[in-house]
């Protein structure tokens, strides 16, 4: 299967969901429900990489499965967040600030601030289950298996700090408090850390097949919007507003690799 034709045919299925997931919003005026598409998308091009290429090899069977069991279990999260909580506040400020200050209106907002701009990331992040499935490579080796574990880490820890998270917050007694128990109490964003070694683990899969190594731009893209754009500055900034004692909690905890809190 040569590369550019996969890659070409993941990117058109990619615009076409896109545009209709868009469509949707501009009915609804609310884009927040594209935070589970990140994840879910990604297991579209999984999957269709796993067709395209005819699946069987182990490298295959492994990248689609565990980009699976990351982005049905994310995405779904996701999904029921939003449904729960409505709209999210950082789409319903962008939106508003776009058509106040540029007098755009809503559809040319969403499209250019939010889906345009989505795509092109989530297709790059995605690139070690694309490229990782074009050349069989026969049984796991050790990459591929340090990959695997690497990836099963993540999943794991990113689950469960979404399920303490949750747990938490359904507490009305822990109201204005900060979460420092669980996997919060070694660092300040166990998702964050989890999500960022699925897609370490699944780069490392797919490098083991030689040409999956070229998919390094993924992980380190993905790694860099959690850490300095779209995660963890994101979240840091409103709790600092929001919660007096988050800045104690900073001072104690890591930000980002789960490290032992600081003695106070």
């Amino acid at each position: 299967m040569p590369i550019v034709q996969l890659l070409a045919i993941n990117a058109a299925i990619s615009v076409a969901l896109f545009i209709v997931l868009w469509l949707i919003n501009v009915r609804i005026k609310d884009p927040s429900f594209i935070d589970s598409w990140w994840a879910l998308g990604m297991v579209v091009m999984a999957a269709t990489s796993f067709a395209i290429t005819g699946g069987g090899d182990p490298h295959r069977l492994t990248l689609t499965i565990l980009c699976s069991i990351w982005g049905l279990r994310l995405g779904g999260y996701l999904l029921w967040r939003w449904r729960k909580q409505g709209p999210d506040r950082r789409y319903s400020t962008m939106m508003g600030l776009a058509q106040k200050e540029r007098g755009w209106g809503y559809a040319k907002a969403s499209l250019l601030l939010v889906f345009a701009l989505q795509m092109p990331l989530q297709f790059v992040v995605a690139l070690p289950v694309q490229l990782g499935q074009i050349k069989p490579a026969g049984p796991l080796g050790p990459l591929a298996l340090a990959g695997v574990a690497l990836a099963v880490i993540g999943i794991l820890f990113e689950s469960i700090g979404d399920w303490q998270l949750v747990r938490f917050k359904g507490d009305p007694a822990n109201a204005g408090k900060v979460l420092d128990t669980g996997l919060w109490r070694f660092t300040r964003h166990p998702n964050y850390f989890g999500d960022a070694c699925v897609w370490w683990g699944l780069y490392l899969i797919a490098a083991e097949t030689g040409l999956g190594a070229w998919a390094l731009p993924g992980p380190i893209l993905i790694t860099f919007l959690l850490t300095k754009w779209s995660g963890v500055p994101t979240v840091e900034g409103r709790m600092r507003r929001k919660r007096p004692d988050y800045e104690a909690y900073v001072q104690r905890t890591s930000g980002f690799i789960p490290m032992p809190p600081k003695k106070a």
